[in-house]
């Protein structure tokens, strides 16, 4: 084989370096020292000192604080999906129309997409603040929402939800966009109403984003933090502790940066065997 066609075979190759280099840097060199830090016990600077094998992880399992924050992510995660897909389909569809001022409504339902998590959190703070936040005095209510177990960890969740929306919208707009207007038409001929066509026909066709939008509103409510950090700080109590912002604590509060790692593993654990049943049941529930 002559030069020439050395050069030609690995010519595409080379393109992908600079690729393959930024994800070593920023991806993989950090995935495997996670695991590499998840087998010992380190010092305060995060250093390696002792091997302790899977003791991390044995101890994580018998830490009723670990499975509080399993069980808090989980609650979380579920209020978030549901809500955030939920308020991106209506907006979605009510904007699916051409109506006057539609541009303004479409900004409007994307605008959360363009909002820090942290700055959304503090205008929330304040109002949701016990005395001069605004919810409480539409209401008529006198309830410190946020440092209340019963409702901090459902604020949170909404807060994250109604940032997600904005994203979600846009994903479902552009699903709208692609169905055949023709087969409403038809729909309409043979009789059936909006809700029928809603369910018989926008829903199917909107099957493969709805998938996609799925798995990526999972994976970011499984990884919030800023919102827990601004608003709640992980409690009152552990009410809302997931399991991002304890391996947060544990890592730069109590320097456990071992503990901290092989929570993190078993965060990447969680969220790939959900992602691989997701698109084991992907074929059961979507229509191309």
């Amino acid at each position: 084989m002559n030069i020439k066609a050395i050069v030609k075979k690995a010519g595409p190759y080379v393109y992908i370096v600079p690729a393959m280099a930024i994800f070593s840097v920023f991806l993989f060199f950090p995935f495997f020292k996670t695991i590499y830090l998840s087998l010992y016990k380190t010092n305060k600077m995060g250093q390696a000192k002792v091997f302790a094998g899977l003791m991390n992880y044995t101890d994580l399992l018998k830490s009723p604080s670990f499975f509080n924050s399993l069980m808090v992510t989980a609650v979380f995660v579920l209020i978030v999906v549901s809500v955030s897909m939920l308020l991106g389909l209506v907006a979605a569809v009510l904007c699916s129309k051409t109506f006057p001022g539609i541009r303004i409504f479409s900004t409007a339902y994307a605008l959360p997409m363009a909002i820090a998590s942290s700055s959304a959190a503090m205008i929330f703070k304040i109002m949701l603040h016990p005395s001069i936040g605004i919810v409480n005095k539409v209401l008529g209510l006198n309830i410190n929402w946020i440092s209340d177990p019963k409702y901090a960890l459902v604020c949170v969740a909404l807060l994250t939800a109604w940032l997600n929306s904005g994203i979600n919208f846009l994903y479902f707009s552009a699903g709208l966009s692609n169905i055949d207007e023709t087969i409403y038409e038809r729909a309409s001929v043979d009789g059936a109403n909006a809700v029928q066509k809603f369910f018989r026909l926008t829903l199917p066709g909107l099957s493969p984003i709805m998938f996609y939008t799925l798995v990526v509103n999972i994976i970011q409510a499984f990884q919030s933090f800023g919102q827990v950090k601004v608003l709640t700080l992980g409690g009152p109590g552990e009410s809302t502790n997931l399991i991002v912002y304890s391996i947060y604590r544990d890592a730069f509060f109590n320097y456990r940066f071992g503990s901290a790692a092989a929570q993190s593993v078993l965060l990447f654990i969680i969220i790939m065997i959900l992602t691989l049943c997701m698109f084991r049941m992907e074929k059961k529930g979507v229509s191309y």
